[in-house]
């Protein structure tokens, strides 16, 4: 907790507090209380009690701990990409992919003194990246910081008017801030998805549709990835994403992340995922969960 700017620190007392209270309410997420994933946390799970956690390994141990039930993470923006890297944080948690949830983000420019002293603006990386057009046309500077309520607790800390922060709108009543400009987004489909995480996976009831995701690696090899993919072809089952990536920063063969629609269970999901698996050097499903939108 430590960690966290200084006029942030009263409200995460406040907020863990209440999650060490009741951990099956606690959501633990990642950043300073007013963040896009506070916002993520309530309105995902409402009634919940949110836990702050400075990065995104304290929120998975915050779940492998039993201080929280849950955990939220933002995995992908609609602009700026991938924002967690969700295959390296997974496999070794022990945790599990129950839900997802969009949130449609809109940050707010923040800080001390006048909009026109400002010269940089503080932020996530990922929502510089958002908002890295409307910046450049205004000449401030992009600052990283580890999160957007952070950044502007970090900037009522250090009380410079040419330092300002981008965050959601709410933070800056948090922090003492002036609200110089919201609503800020290089485009207005600017959306964010979050993954919620468990110690154990829930099966999926109902009728759907349902989400599954899953790593896999194909050996070094010519076609295996055409290989180990084709049941999904010919089982007409739809893979919404996928992506490569290389373990431990070598430059050898790629391990996959992939989001389909279905669950096993279903005799078309199962039959794709016997020819990966029968294709492939392993399989991990990370989770099984209801659909949240229209892929």
């Amino acid at each position: 907790m430590e960690r966290f700017p200084a006029p942030a620190l009263p409200h995460v007392a406040r907020l863990a507090e209440a999650a060490h209270a009741d951990p099956a309410r606690a959501v633990a997420f990642q950043g300073a209380p007013g963040a896009n994933s506070h916002l993520a946390a309530l309105q995902a799970h409402p009634g919940c009690a949110p836990l702050p956690c400075y990065d995104f390994a304290d929120a998975i141990e915050a779940v492998q701990s039993g201080a929280a039930q849950r955990a939220i993470i933002p995995i992908e923006n609609s602009l700026h990409g991938r924002v967690a890297d969700i295959h390296f944080l997974l496999p070794e948690s022990g945790l599990a992919i129950t839900g997802e949830f969009f949130l449609p983000i809109r940050h707010a420019l923040m800080g001390l003194g006048e909009v026109a002293q400002v010269r940089e603006a503080a932020s996530h990386p990922q929502a510089l990246g958002q908002c890295r057009h409307w910046l450049r046309a205004r000449g401030i500077e992009p600052v990283t910081y580890p999160d957007t309520a952070g950044a502007a607790a970090m900037v009522a800390e250090r009380g410079d008017p040419a330092l300002a922060a981008l965050a959601p709108a709410g933070a800056a009543e948090i922090y003492g801030l002036k609200l110089f400009e919201a609503d800020i987004a290089d485009a207005a489909h600017n959306m964010t998805r979050f993954l919620t995480l468990e110690l154990q996976g829930v099966p999926p009831e109902g009728a759907g549709p349902f989400m599954t995701t899953l790593i896999f690696a194909v050996p070094n090899a010519p076609a295996a990835l055409y290989k180990a993919l084709g049941g999904f072809a010919t089982a007409k089952v739809n893979m919404t994403k996928l992506e490569s990536y290389q373990p431990g920063g070598s430059f050898a063969a790629s391990e996959f992340y992939a989001d389909f629609i279905g669950a096993p269970g279903d005799p078309d999901v199962d039959r794709a995922l016997a020819e990966l698996t029968f294709h492939a050097e392993w399989v991990r499903l990370l989770g099984s969960y209801p659909m949240a939108r229209e892929r």
